[in-house]
């Protein structure tokens, strides 16, 4: 979904290209070039290289680690690493705090001191210091964001994307092909962003903004 202000559009398509070519072409229409891109991402290096791809000629992009995308992947890694619940919890609410306020190297040097009395599997605490590593760049300080009232979290990408296909594609029984469950989303893209009209008379997308 792109956002701006009150304004919404959502896009739909069978790629990570695919939607990021149609987010351009959104941009274009609505010359919104000179607005700062932001975008929300969920730690997968392939989403990430994609944009910076995308929009390598574009100076004003900014992307930040979904917050709360980013406190799962540690409670998951930590429950592997760790004997029990207790240290487990004991160990999140440690590491939590310190990369709320985007101290990664911190964390980082907090998750190498755990003993190793605690540890189950020592491995798994590698690779959450590698995730971290990976991502450090987009891991921000989340509480000067929310004093600003930035957005911390991808959840109205989450919320739009369980109404274009969750909402409509996950009950009991149902079963899709790939290209049957890209085009229902896709129709309905159409209805939320007011367009299926224009869609059925002319086979083309206006790519403006909804309300």
């Amino acid at each position: 979904i792109q956002q701006q202000g009150r304004q919404s559009y959502c896009i739909a398509g069978q790629s990570v290209p695919a939607v990021l070519r149609i987010l351009l072409g959104y941009l274009l229409t609505n010359v919104l070039l000179g607005c700062r891109l932001q975008f929300f991402v969920d730690g997968q290096k392939p989403l990430q290289s994609a944009i910076f791809k995308a929009f390598a000629w574009f100076g004003n992009i900014g992307m930040v680690l979904d917050w709360y995308h980013l406190k799962d992947k540690c409670a998951r890694q930590l429950s592997l690493a760790m004997k029990g619940v207790a240290l487990r919890n004991e160990a999140l609410d440690e590491l939590s705090s310190l990369l709320w306020y985007g101290r990664v190297e911190s964390a980082k040097a907090f998750l190498r001191r755990l003993p190793k009395a605690h540890l189950k599997k020592p491995d798994e605490i590698r690779i959450l210091i590698g995730y971290l590593e990976r991502n450090q760049p987009y891991i921000p300080c989340y509480e000067v964001r929310k004093r600003l009232g930035l957005r911390n979290s991808s959840n109205i990408g989450e919320r739009m994307n369980g109404l274009l296909v969750s909402e409509r594609q996950k009950h009991n029984g149902m079963s899709w092909s790939a290209d049957g469950s890209i085009a229902l989303a896709a129709l309905e893209a159409l209805k939320r962003n007011h367009e299926y009209q224009h869609w059925f008379e002319y086979h083309e997308i206006e790519l403006k903004q909804a309300a």
